[in-house]
């Protein structure tokens, strides 16, 4: 079979359009939706692992004293504002006594009468055993009767009697002065400890009931922050651990803490571990009870286990793993993640190993037949 000839002007074409064509195919691969995949690359390391844990509490004082009287009555003086400090022993406050210092005068009589009463009770103790006494010797010389000396020892009996039952009066009026004054010094509000006010909940005029806190001190020196972990990741957490404290009123400014302790009881609806963070010094100026901070916990440190950079994770499938680097080609590795740090280091149990190479960053979702191209960094991604 003959093949048709070409003109000159169809060669002309066809070599003009090769080119073109070959540079469309070209352009095609290397930046079209064919081109193969920019993404950056790491080497999986072997290194140690500081965690830490990361919270949010609340600033809280361990000590709270709520002040109030034992008794009802009408309260007749608050000395002390909100944000007052005061000393301990300080007068914070009264309630009106009504009649009880009157009592207290009346009861400081009826003692002076009882001393009275008691010497002249023990006047005539005295006096009765003199007698009896002297009738007793009397009695040994044949210079009196038996009678006489019955009535005389009788008397004495009596005296003694009498002392007895002066002594037990006057010390039921003296504890029953004591039980006023007692009465009448729970009517003064005094600061238990030195320490800040942090509620007035009466004033004067108000009656309030035995029990009911008039006036609220906390001590600064025991301010904590009372702290929420997610359970998931609470594991290492434990007491006496370096912590940051971040209050939300500071700027970002972190003070230093510790663990104090870890509740024995969880909350079982938001499942979080709770614990307390102490400052390591006293504040000042004290920040505001209930106040937001974020805690940081550091954690002990771990073997060396491979450790990955956390952008590396990817889902596939419901499945978490990295693009793992295998002859060129990519390799799906699922992954069993141990602890991470704040600096975006994870540990991994079970997945790739220490030298195998895996995809950071990439410019599109990958498969395993994407075509990739490695390259330092990408633009608008921080490496």
């Amino acid at each position: 079979m003959k093949l048709p000839r070409l003109s000159w002007r169809s060669g002309a074409l066809v070599a003009v359009m090769a080119p073109l064509l070959a540079l469309f195919v070209y352009v095609a691969l290397r930046s079209g939706p064919l081109a193969p995949i920019a993404v950056t690359v790491t080497t999986v390391q072997s290194q140690t692992l500081t965690p830490a844990l990361s919270g949010i509490g609340t600033v809280q004082a361990r000590y709270t004293y709520r002040i109030g009287p034992t008794y009802a009555g009408r309260i007749r003086e608050v000395n002390v504002h909100v944000g007052d400090a005061v000393s301990a022993g300080q007068l914070l406050g009264e309630v009106d006594p009504v009649d009880l210092d009157q009592r207290i005068g009346a009861q400081h009589a009826a003692i002076r009468s009882a001393q009275a009463t008691l010497r002249e009770a023990e006047a005539r103790h005295a006096f009765a055993q003199t007698q009896a006494s002297r009738y007793e010797r009397l009695l040994a010389v044949h210079g009196t009767s038996e009678e006489h000396v019955a009535i005389k020892r009788q008397e004495l009996a009596i005296a003694s009697a009498e002392l007895a039952a002066t002594r037990e009066n006057g010390s039921r009026l003296l504890a029953e002065l004591n039980a006023l004054h007692a009465q009448r010094d729970n009517l003064r509000l005094v600061a238990p400890v030195a320490g800040l006010v942090t509620a007035r909940n009466a004033d004067p005029g108000t009656t309030v009931v035995a029990g009911q806190a008039v006036v609220e001190v906390i001590d600064p020196a025991s301010l904590w922050v009372d702290t929420r972990f997610d359970q998931i990741s609470a594991d290492g957490l434990a007491a006496g651990l370096p912590a940051r404290i971040v209050l939300r009123s500071r700027q970002g400014r972190a003070e230093p803490g510790r663990v104090l302790r870890i509740e024995p009881q969880a909350d079982v609806v938001t499942e979080e571990t709770l614990a307390k963070i102490i400052f390591d010094s006293p504040l000042s100026p004290l920040p505001p009870v209930g106040e937001l901070a974020e805690i940081t916990v550091q954690l002990q440190p771990l073997p060396a286990a491979p450790t990955i950079p956390n952008a590396a994770i990817r889902t596939v499938e419901g499945n978490r793993g990295v693009w793992k680097l295998a002859d060129g080609k990519l390799v799906f590795i699922p992954l069993v993640l141990g602890r991470a740090d704040l600096d975006g280091h994870v540990q991994v149990k079970d997945g790739p190993s220490a030298g195998d190479q895996i995809v950071v960053y990439s410019e599109k979702a990958l498969t395993t037949r994407s075509r990739i191209h490695v390259v330092e960094s990408l633009r608008g991604v921080s490496p």
